[in-house]
């Protein structure tokens, strides 16, 4: 169902995310799901910022913008959008997970609620 969408230069694979978030890599998660949606379930550590408060929130991430960041949501459509707008304005190193949270849950944590 997640695989719907191509990969493109701008994604990564949930088990990259996962490698890297182990091997303790400065790596920053942005969710921008909706705050019901993050209440349901959400990966550790992450920082939610709903792609409908980014315009207002943009300056919460101005410190990590020469680090990777790696934004998620449901399947993969929100934070695409998120993470072109990161790198239109400069952020360098921004990736989006593809097929998302949905797909994390599948691969990655299986005891993680999904919806």
């Amino acid at each position: 169902m997640y695989h719907l969408f191509m990969m493109t230069s701008l994604d990564i694979e949930p088990r990259e995310v996962h490698r890297r978030l182990e091997d303790g890599e400065d790596l920053l998660l942005l969710d921008c799901r909706t705050h019901e949606e993050w209440s349901t379930c959400h990966i550790e550590g992450a920082m939610l910022i709903p792609l409908q408060e980014i315009s207002l929130r943009i300056v919460e991430l101005e410190p990590r913008r020469q680090h990777p960041i790696v934004v998620y949501c449901h399947k993969g459509q929100r934070s695409m959008i998120i993470t072109r707008l990161l790198r239109h304005i400069g952020f360098t190193d921004v990736h989006s997970m593809h097929g998302g949270i949905d797909r994390w849950s599948a691969e990655i944590d299986p005891s993680m609620p999904t919806y």
